[in-house]
């Protein structure tokens, strides 16, 4: 009912059927049925404007609610004594009632109207029964496969939730012209097989999907949002947006950073120096988990392994990178171990 044309005509209708049912008086000037009518109408569009930026779950969930509420304030009503309260008039106990329970439940199945949703029900069951923490998948912590072998030691509880839009992504990737991108889709989808073979039954995929939402990542946080569950990732883009838009967010990453062993300045470790580092004469060799350690007085040691003594820890963004100093000498290229302290 956009149209302006559409709209004079039901205010025009609705004080007509008003005046009919308390037609005008001249003496005296008497325009209560128009005018009640004219007011009946302009609630009504007031009403047509809220509603039409409501989604058909959110209606039915409100619907819902309402009709719940509805029965609750019949219960109570029940088993309130026939003379009603005290000094109240009993209409208007009755009306408060209906009035009270029928807006609350409005409003909780309105809240609550991601509940509705084939995955949303089933998410709630996997809750109410097993107390599991639900994690929706996303594409990028898929493709990355180290969810699975986090997944495999035991350490994630709860069910993984992977949307169909996701599946659908993983597919366009998976049959992408680029060989890279092939290759990287088709690895997810290889993941995906794995985690449902060694997580049966707490790998849940929903059908869940949100046509007036164009982004994924946003889809994730709608979904998120309306099962109650945490997205699991390795975005950082959608980690911010996610966080502020009120929804937890597992980031792979911070995971990674947090278990990387810890390295403390004046530790000695055996290293292979693989390359020249920025400054000269800088050696740079990589720990078993990826971490760079930049040593000087190394490059001469290209191709060796060396003890080397950390000298110095910095924290970036992209995780820690160590410093330190070689302990080797020019001739041999090695140096006698000395103990590694072991951090208290």
């Amino acid at each position: 009912m956009n149209s302006l044309g559409v709209k004079a005509v039901l205010l025009a209708l609705s004080a007509l059927f008003a005046s009919l049912a308390r037609p005008p008086s001249l003496r005296p000037l008497d325009l209560t049925g128009p005018a009640l009518g004219l007011l009946a109408g302009g609630i009504i569009l007031s009403l047509e404007r809220l509603l039409r930026g409501l989604r058909l779950r959110a209606l039915l969930g409100g619907a819902a609610g309402l009709l719940a509420g509805g029965l609750l304030a019949l219960l109570t009503l029940s088993l309130l004594p026939a003379e009603g309260i005290k000094g109240v008039p009993p209409f208007a106990t009755r009306g408060m009632v209906l009035l009270l329970f029928g807006y609350l439940g409005m409003a909780a199945g309105a809240a609550r109207a991601g509940r509705f949703s084939p995955s949303g029900l089933r998410a709630a069951w996997t809750e109410g029964t097993d107390g599991q923490n639900m994690k929706i998948l996303d594409t990028s912590a898929i493709i990355d496969g180290r969810i699975a072998d986090v997944a495999e030691t035991g350490f994630l509880d709860g069910g993984l939730v992977v949307p169909q839009f996701v599946l659908r992504e993983l597919q366009q990737i998976a049959d992408s012209s680029d060989p890279l991108k092939r290759n990287r889709g088709r690895k997810g989808l290889e993941i995906l097989q794995r985690l449902k073979k060694g997580l049966d039954g707490h790998v849940i995929l929903s059908e869940a999907d949100f046509p007036d939402v164009p982004d994924v990542d946003m889809k994730l946080i709608e979904l998120a949002r309306q099962i109650e569950a945490r997205i699991l990732t390795n975005d950082f883009n959608l980690n911010k947006i996610a966080e502020l838009r009120g929804v937890r967010v597992l980031n792979v990453n911070t995971l990674a950073n947090a278990l990387k062993p810890v390295v403390l300045p004046g530790e000695s470790m055996n290293l292979f120096i693989l390359k020249e580092g920025k400054e000269p004469n800088q050696g740079v060799g990589y720990l078993d988990d990826g971490t760079m350690v930049v040593v000087d007085n190394a490059k001469r040691f290209l191709g060796k392994n060396i003890a080397v003594t950390i000298t110095s820890v910095l924290q970036t963004t992209a995780g820690k990178m160590f410093f330190g100093r070689c302990e080797a000498s020019e001739e041999t290229g090695v140096s006698e171990m000395r103990p590694r302290r072991t951090p208290a």
